[in-house]
Parts: structure tokens; C-alpha cells; sequence
């Protein structure tokens, strides 16, 4: 059974930092593309940093050199690194793994308010 798991989400200030994990089970980590999706209230999913397998990293304009993604194929965890953190990076943080197929993990939230 494929499992994603992600932890680290909490309520943080503006200008803060989370560091979020993401820790998969029953896929041969190493061979898939990782990364995080975010979906806010009332917009629309979006794509914030993927990882290929070959270390690859890619990000969304809106959190370049603020976010960092990485991954640990040891432990079969990715992570994302948030820094500098902006009220509109107030969403569900969801982590996803792609090769053939495409697996979800439930989400962490991540509130940024004062």
C-alpha cells in the first residue's frame, strides 16, 4: 500500500519559517519524480516544487528563493524548506510522487498570520 505522509504544518508570522516533510512508503522512492502542490480556499491547486529523481529541482515563480525542496532517497522523505513567509502562503500543503502512476498525500496545513 503506497503511503505519503506529510508533517511540519503549523501557524507561523509573516516573515516566518516551516519546514515541512513528506515521508513515503510502498514505492521504490528513488525512481519518482517528488514534489508539493498547495491549494488555498477558493483558488485553484497550484504547483509550488518538484524534485526529479536525478535532483533536478523546479519551483513557481511566486516562491523562488524563498522555498527550497529536497529529498533524502535514505529515508524516503522530501522536504520543503519555507522561508520569508507571505500571508498568501496560507494553504493545504499536499506532497504528490510521480512516475507512471501519481500518489497524494493528504495535506498539512500551513497558516501565515499575524
Amino acid at each position: 500500500q503506497v503511503q505519503l505522509v506529510e508533517s511540519g504544518g503549523d501557524l507561523v508570522q509573516p516573515g516566518g519559517s516551516l519546514r515541512l516533510s513528506c515521508a513515503a512508503s510502498g514505492i521504490t522512492f528513488s525512481l519518482y519524480v517528488m514534489g508539493w502542490y498547495r491549494q488555498a480556499p477558493g483558488k485553484q491547486r497550484e504547483l509550488v516544487a518538484t524534485i526529479t529523481n536525478g535532483g533536478f529541482r523546479n519551483y513557481d515563480e511566486s516562491v523562488k528563493g524563498r522555498f527550497t525542496i529536497s529529498r533524502d532517497n535514505t529515508q524516503n522523505t522530501i522536504y520543503l524548506n519555507m522561508t520569508s513567509l507571505k500571508p498568501e502562503d496560507t494553504a493545504v500543503y499536499h506532497c504528490y510522487g510521480q512516475r507512471v502512476e501519481t500518489y497524494w498525500g493528504q495535506g498539512t496545513q500551513v497558516t501565515v498570520s499575524s
